[in-house]
């Protein structure tokens, strides 16, 4: 599979640590997204240019805008709603109290405005002791994938019927057999292998035909995935870390790129300046608009 050519444009230079979870609102046609280790959250506005940043009371790792007004946002410690304005958190729960090592790290929406979250663990051993956990309407928890190193690329099938996971040092996409009305999982089988590619799985994103789109994780890359499982098309990115690609814009014909500096060399980062920006990207497929948290 060629690599393909597109006008990839930094829109925000904003230089994010580690840049993660845009969603788009559709009310305000606004972007959202976070910088994880600089407990950032920032909105981007297409329509003048202009950002605006909050500062979280801890490290945030993604949100999902709720049905009734504000946010629903993963901490690194757990749930919790959160007032960009005035500040207010109400927190749900913690999650993974007894496990200092591990931390919250993807998550999104199901069709149905549940919340899918998974965490990770930060040792140096990066162990399989995390975990996938759904969040209902009624805000109670239950854990839906057990032994998780690093979650990511949580994202549903235009239907509902399908949910992608990967947990990154496995270097696989897998896909599951997802219930809409019970938020059950089943019959996992592997989606994309990632033995051949210069990344590993970060977000991803389902577009309006069903074609997953894959941010590559110290790959250079941003690639989609037939529904089949196929590679159809990659495009080479000018940072090293891209992270997480969401669809915005009036028509929804606006793949947005989050991206990070995390980990990188001084040396690394002086030859690719734009890394942590926020990218853009037209490339002739529309996607959806993602469910709100429903509770």
């Amino acid at each position: 599979m060629k690599a393909k050519i597109a006008e990839i444009e930094c829109v925000v230079d904003c230089q994010n640590t580690l840049g993660e979870g845009p969603v788009w609102s559709s009310e305000e046609q606004k972007l959202y997204w976070v910088d994880i280790q600089k407990s950032e959250v920032w909105c981007y506005d297409p329509e003048t240019g202009d950002t605006k940043v909050w500062n979280a009371p801890e490290r945030v790792v993604c949100l999902a805008p709720r049905e009734g007004g504000g946010f629903l946002v993963a901490f690194e410690s757990g749930l919790a709603f959160y007032d960009l304005e005035t500040g207010k958190v109400t927190k749900i729960r913690n999650i993974e109290a007894d496990l200092p090592s591990t931390r919250m790290n993807d998550g999104r929406c199901d069709r149905q405005g549940r919340f899918v979250i998974g965490g990770m663990d930060e040792s140096e051993k990066a162990d399989k002791i995390s975990n996938v956990y759904r969040l209902d309407k009624d805000l109670s928890i239950r854990k839906i994938i057990s032994g998780v190193a690093c979650a990511n690329s949580i994202c549903f099938s235009p239907d509902g019927r399908v949910m992608y996971f990967a947990d990154t040092p496995v270097g696989e996409i897998c896909a599951y057999d997802y219930d809409p009305d019970a938020g059950n999982l089943s019959n996992k089988r592997i989606f994309a292998d990632f033995a051949d590619q210069p990344g590993t799985p970060d977000g991803s994103i389902v577009d309006a035909e069903g074609g997953v789109w894959n941010a590559q994780w110290n790959g250079h890359r941003v690639v989609r995935y037939r529904p089949d499982g196929t590679m159809d098309r990659v495009f080479d990115f000018p940072v090293l870390n891209p992270t997480c690609v969401v669809f915005g814009g009036k028509d929804l014909d606006v793949l947005y790129v989050t991206t990070a500096r995390y980990l990188m060399t001084p040396e690394q980062i002086e030859d690719e300046p734009l890394s942590g920006g926020v990218f853009a990207m037209k490339i002739g497929v529309k996607g959806l608009d993602e469910p709100k948290f429903c509770g």
